[in-house]
């Protein structure tokens, strides 16, 4: 593979072989759909978001703080919530779900520490805090972090 036989994945692009201003017979001529006179028929036309030197709307709206592109949306449940299953119970993010104690896992299910457990279960989530490992492993039960 080299770089002259690069293309894109087939039906990822739309087609752009389309001849603009060839003729009315064409169905796309003389003015070749840019409409008749003022600055955006002619070449150079201003970069999208210019507001013909108006301060641009990005620009006017306040910027706050600082967004982290890689952040990732953990939810977070406590072990007192786990006392809903029944002893010898495989926890997994799908029986959580059929649980209805969460709805969306989101970008990933963290089991935290608070409340009590009185029952052994086999915990399988993406991540335990040391608590709360603490707690079930102390009743017998295991905890794997997929």
């Amino acid at each position: 593979m080299d770089l002259s036989s690069l293309k894109p994945a087939e039906g990822s692009k739309t087609r752009d072989d389309f001849r603009r201003g060839r003729g009315h017979g064409s169905g796309n001529g003389k003015t070749a759909g840019k409409g008749h006179k003022g600055q955006k028929a002619r070449s150079g036309a201003p970069r999208p978001g210019f507001e013909g030197g108006q301060m641009p709307l990005y620009r006017r709206i306040p910027k706050r703080g600082f967004t982290c592109r890689n952040h990732k949306n953990i939810v977070a449940v406590n072990v007192s919530v786990l006392e809903r299953f029944d002893n010898d119970t495989e926890v997994t993010v799908a029986s959580l779900i059929e649980a209805g104690i969460i709805k969306n896992p989101r970008d990933g299910v963290k089991i935290l520490g608070n409340g009590e457990l009185t029952k052994k279960l086999t915990v399988k989530v993406d991540a335990v805090s040391k608590k709360a490992a603490e707690k079930i492993e102390a009743l017998g039960g295991k905890v794997e972090v997929m």
